[in-house]
């Protein structure tokens, strides 16, 4: 039925024949309610005709009166549906965040996008996603995030706030046969690995970690062999078909059979453009994230550091 079709935002500004990032526009406004299946954005077809709708309204009614005549009645009141709020990143702190900004901030609608630190950036770069998270290691400085913000988002305005720190580090079948400790054991010969997406923390740690110790990524029996996220990485070493990976560890917990070893801890931050969209609900969001409720929740999440939550890092 053609009530139950949807489109994605690159079918939607081929219908209306408008740019795609017109079409962020319209839902970052609300105008456009948009709901989120795996990584695409999705527009049901009855939300886009209720819009077409709206939209010819409104020109209708901004039509100059015939000569002589005037028109007696206004133009429906424009759509005020709630604000979309597009949040990138995997970290179920996320979701936590989320849920605290729609019960605390009125009129906006907070959208999950599940795409990588580098990917995040740079859909904020096009000015697709209002808040990103990411956690990219710098590894000449030894610094987080603010080394590749500041060459991806040049000319932007933005402030930096951390979300947490959590630790990052090996999976290693359970026992840890291999006995692998540090970066450098990386270079065994014949471990098979299992990788992250190109753009992803853990890959960019990984790459960073193999030039500091100078491996070759050729080395690495797998390298080429990517998942989406922690827990199908964790879940390839739990499976046996990898004896060892990249992750956070709370991926090793929830998958279980996978010991994990820390190597470093990450720090996750947050960027958001300063804009006199995202100025409305700013003040809020770090209200939320310096709040005792939020920080509460979070703590129920094992091997989160808290100590730099809420804090501004960088701002331009």
């Amino acid at each position: 039925m053609a009530s139950d079709m949807s489109y994605t935002t690159e079918e939607i500004a081929k219908l209306l024949k408008i740019s795609k990032l017109t079409v962020y526009d319209l839902i970052k406004k609300g105008e456009l309610p948009s709901y989120r299946v795996g990584k695409q954005m999705r527009v049901d077809a009855a939300d886009l005709e209720a819009y077409k709708q709206r939209a010819k309204t409104a020109a209708i009614a901004e039509r100059p009166a015939p000569a002589g005549h005037s028109f007696h009645s206004a133009a429906p009141a424009a759509f005020n549906g709630p604000r979309s709020i597009v949040i990138t990143g995997h970290d179920i702190g996320l979701d936590i965040l989320a849920k605290h900004m729609e019960k605390h901030i009125p009129g906006i609608r907070p959208l999950r996008s599940f795409v990588g630190s580098m990917d995040s950036l740079i859909s904020m770069y096009r000015g697709e996603s209002d808040i990103v998270s990411t956690h990219l290691l710098d590894g000449d400085t030894g610094d987080y995030n603010i080394p590749y913000i500041r060459r991806i988002l040049v000319g932007s305005s933005y402030i930096v706030v951390n979300l947490l720190s959590r630790n990052a580090g090996m999976y290693v079948k359970q026992g840890n046969p291999f006995n692998l400790e540090h970066w450098s054991d990386l270079s065994r010969p014949g471990l098979r690995f299992v990788n992250r997406e190109k753009g992803s923390g853990a890959r960019v740690l990984l790459d960073e970690q193999l030039r500091l110790h100078r491996i070759k990524p050729d080395q690495l029996i797998g390298y080429e062999n990517e998942q989406t996220n922690h827990l199908g990485v964790a879940s390839k070493v739990s499976s046996g078909e990898a004896d060892v990976g990249i992750g956070i560890e709370k991926a090793a917990a929830l998958v279980g059979q996978v010991d994990f070893i820390p190597l470093i801890q990450e720090r996750y931050d947050l960027v958001i453009l300063k804009n006199e969209h995202t100025q409305t609900w700013l003040p809020s969001l770090l209200h939320i994230t310096r709040s005792e409720e939020f920080k509460k929740e979070l703590l129920t999440i094992p091997g989160y550091d808290l100590s730099l939550t809420g804090e501004i890092l960088y701002e331009t």
